[in-house]
């Protein structure tokens, strides 16, 4: 009878609202662009990006941006060799359109640069911010399951004053720790790398217009040249095009 008036009382919460609210972080637009594109964009589809890899060099500094699909992701979230008891499932999603990239510093001055300042453009004239585990996580959140919530709590269920504690704020608040290593673990960050240095990582934003069959990528606002000021002489922009083409998504 408690048991079943525990499971009475979770379906109450859930059904309003606590489960199935959005984080705000969903509810602002997806890209700077027309808002008749707004309703195509951050859909569930599946990218096919050409040329795949890219590498371009600047003044000693090389960039390389490879389109990580599906099947990259899978299997390089899962190489144990990486992200030791953390490997496992791909942390993103379909709504997202992710990238590797590899930053080799070959000249001889340090190098700044922030992975925030990265922009994708497509061809309808969205342009797209790079998204971090905040949004990425939010969205995992907002789709997780009724069944999942809800075994959650009652899995964390405690003896109380009146017969059983209800852990609410965790069923609300709580966070995959997996998901969040590998989302902390794999990305590119920012910050100075010295001569010699070699950085890699991944960046995603949300997808493109559906309807788009160009997207340029721009590695932007990468300093160098440094005074005895520490103050950049020279800020370098690496743009990588590509031919987008989509496919119906698999179920996630």
């Amino acid at each position: 009878m408690t048991m079943r008036l525990v499971v009475a009382c979770v379906a109450v919460i859930v059904a309003s609202g606590c489960g199935a609210r959005k984080s705000s972080l969903l509810l602002e637009r997806n890209a700077r662009g027309p808002l008749n594109e707004a309703w195509l964009v951050a859909k569930r589809f599946e990218w096919h990006l050409e040329p795949v890899r890219q590498t371009q060099t600047q003044q000693g500094i090389e960039v390389m941006v490879n389109h990580a699909s599906r099947e990259f992701l899978d299997h390089f979230f899962k190489n144990h060799d990486l992200f030791g008891e953390y490997a496992g499932r791909n942390p993103y999603y379909l709504e997202n359109v992710v990238f590797y990239v590899q930053i080799s510093n070959k000249s001889d001055e340090k190098i700044f640069m922030d992975p925030g300042s990265f922009t994708l453009l497509d061809d309808r004239g969205n342009q797209y911010s790079m998204i971090g585990m905040d949004y990425v996580t939010a969205l995992g959140e907002a789709r997780a399951p009724f069944a999942t919530a809800t075994r959650g709590v009652l899995e964390d269920a405690r003896p109380a004053y009146f017969g059983i504690g209800l852990p609410v704020g965790k069923m609300v608040s709580a966070k995959p720790q997996g998901q969040f290593a590998l989302l902390k673990q794999s990305a590119l960050q920012a910050g100075y790398y010295y001569p010699g240095v070699v950085h890699d990582g991944i960046i995603a934003f949300w997808n493109p217009s559906t309807n788009a069959t160009k997207l340029k990528l721009f590695i932007t606002n990468v300093k160098t040249d440094f005074s005895a000021d520490n103050l950049p002489k020279t800020s370098l922009e690496f743009v990588f095009v590509f031919d987008a083409t989509t496919s119906d998504a698999p179920s996630r």
